[in-house]
């Protein structure tokens, strides 16, 4: 045999050993999957030139959040980084300060010190749970991811240091279990949730602040008797699709403030780090019980492509 022709039997040997360990690994499939599932590739190309540096949002548009561990001096210790789905499990996690010591004083905001948010990395499931702390500085509470996949644990709260800013630290957290991709939810500008259906209008705009206002109706008639939940007549966490960067968004008025009232209508105004699709998840409350609407935005054009209600029947979401 000539050298040329053990090269190419070789190489052909090669390719077929490659081409079948392939085979097999497409066969048995992730048991955990710790990263966005390939049919949000353009989405998650977006999100991490965003997170370099690049895209359109302007320098004075304030950062995402969520994508860090650590930062100002703090850092998420996640003690438990791994769960098994369909089980529940006991989520511990503890602050800690530059030293490594446990983060024990908080300032209160919407009547927590520490807001915690569970989203799968798909943003199909969350969980916006309110974990009690030990005097150690342990924060502790029950979490059930329905699931198996990748989720992104955020810890939002402000340290009672003087001068201190509002931190939203985030970690990765597992659910182990047999593994299917899920697909972003499609664009919605209507969720029906539980017999309510919850409007959305307004536009999410990349690097400038923009109006977002919520109405709910339960039978074809506006709920116009909301209830205050931590503070405020709702709630709306936005995360974006890819790397699940985490917004502030901010209700335009308090209870008793003088500027809002209970009624169908809530208010937020929110600012996108970028262009891209986001994940808006709006919490209210009526009748003694909290309901979660979800929407699906894509930040610089119309809110959303189609007007299909979408029934947010996910996970209870641990309020």
């Amino acid at each position: 045999m000539n050298t040329g022709l053990r090269i190419t039997t070789f190489a052909a040997a090669l390719a077929a050993t490659f081409g079948a360990a392939y085979g097999v690994g497409q066969a048995v499939g992730p048991v955990v999957a710790e990263s966005p599932p390939e049919h949000g590739d353009e989405h998650a190309r977006s999100a991490q030139e965003q997170a370099e540096g690049g895209g359109h949002a302007g320098h004075d548009t304030p950062p995402a959040g969520g994508l860090q561990i650590s930062e100002g001096g703090y850092t998420l210790d996640l003690e438990t980084p791994r769960v098994t789905a369909g089980k529940q499990a006991d989520l511990r996690f503890t602050v800690r300060d530059a030293a490594g010591r446990a983060l024990t004083a908080y300032q209160r905001e919407h009547d927590k010190e520490l807001h915690l948010i569970v989203a799968s990395r798909d943003l199909v499931t969350y969980h916006h749970l309110h974990p009690t702390r030990a005097a150690d500085g342990t924060w502790s509470t029950p979490v059930d991811l329905p699931r198996a996949g990748g989720y992104r644990v955020f810890a939002d709260f402000t340290p009672a240091e003087k001068g201190a800013g509002n931190l939203t630290l985030g970690a990765d957290l597992a659910a182990s279990g047999p593994y299917r991709a899920r697909q972003l939810p499609p664009a919605n500008t209507t969720a029906r949730i539980e017999g309510y259906d919850v409007k959305l209008a307004g536009t999410l705009r990349p690097g400038a602040a923009s109006e977002l206002k919520l109405k709910v109706s339960r039978d074809g008639r506006p709920v116009t008797d909301l209830q205050p939940y931590l503070g405020a007549y709702g709630h709306l966490v936005a995360l974006r699709s890819g790397d699940l960067a985490y917004l502030h968004v901010h209700p335009n008025g308090e209870p008793g403030d003088g500027t809002t009232r209970p009624g169908p209508g809530i208010s937020f105004t929110a600012t996108a780090p970028s262009s891209g699709s986001y994940r808006l998840f709006l919490d209210f409350k009526h009748e003694g019980k909290v309901h979660t609407a979800a929407f699906t935005v894509r930040a610089g054009g119309a809110a959303a492509a189609d007007d299909t209600p979408e029934e947010h029947a996910e996970d209870g979401h641990g309020h």
